[in-house]
């Protein structure tokens, strides 16, 4: 098979997926784990997509959402410290939103022992891993987006409308050069824009493969929450508009 025809290839399989490992691909393809480590490189330096630990996501406007499952697997150990530095602003009586996601869950898992908490989530593991807690526990109704198992839809938007939270933590996606949240649903920009409105404080919990990332529907600016807890590394150009925007970056 012509490098050619291996990187249509590839393409299709992360339009059809959203994400793919080099493992997957080389048995796929019938190559080498090196041959698709240097077909994914030939790749993005097309712009065909965007390399990320252990594999590769579409990059652009055509970004798709990734299944909770290989989401989960990659930056484990960094979503884990980002939950332990978010785990810090929850305290016993708040009401707290989980955003849909793996670095939510990880948070979910930290906080599960703070009594008296009343926890609101669009997340069906998340609400499943709490079903033993003594905590109070709200699921957001609506429509299932089945690959992320997150809650989404004017049925879940009409009822955060309807509720307040101290605190919130909030995922993403793709957060743009200009530092600006995006996300491949129109849905989940709605969604989470609503959330940020209805709380009293909000933290983006982002691990450093967010940035530098595009997808079509605009969010917010990250201006618009109380605190951006990522583990990125900014250039001197990047803390200069982080300064101009007034974000606050918490480092884990």
């Amino acid at each position: 098979m012509l490098p050619e025809e291996r990187y249509a290839r590839i393409v299709a399989i992360l339009k059809e997926s959203g994400f793919v490992k080099v493992e997957e691909l080389a048995t796929y393809l019938g190559v080498s784990d090196m041959t698709i480590r240097r077909d994914l490189e030939k790749c993005q330096e097309a712009g065909l997509l965007r390399r990320c630990h252990g594999g590769a996501v579409l990059d652009g406007a055509n970004q798709q959402e990734i299944k909770f499952e290989d989401k989960s697997s990659e930056n484990s150990e960094v979503k884990k410290r980002l939950a332990q530095a978010c785990s810090a602003f929850v305290a016993e009586g708040m009401t707290v939103f989980l955003d849909a996601g793996t670095t939510a869950y990880e948070i979910a898992q930290r906080i599960r022992t703070i009594p008296r908490l009343t926890i609101v989530t669009n997340d069906i593991r998340i609400l499943y891993s709490l079903l033993g807690n003594g905590n109070e526990l709200l699921m957001i109704g609506g429509s299932v987006q089945k690959s992320t198992g997150s809650v989404i839809g004017q049925l879940a938007d009409q009822m955060i409308r309807q509720l307040s939270f101290d605190v919130a933590f909030i995922g993403a996606n793709s957060i743009n050069d200009k530092m600006e949240v995006m996300t491949p649903t129109v849905e989940k920009a709605f969604c989470k824009r609503l959330v940020v409105k209805r709380s009293t404080s909000s933290y983006l919990a982002v691990d450093h493969s967010k940035f530098h990332r595009k997808a079509l529907h605009y969010v917010n600016s990250l201006s618009e929450y109380t605190g951006i807890v990522t583990d990125s590394r900014f250039t001197a150009k990047e803390h200069e508009l982080i300064k101009r925007k007034k974000i606050t970056i918490i480092s884990p």
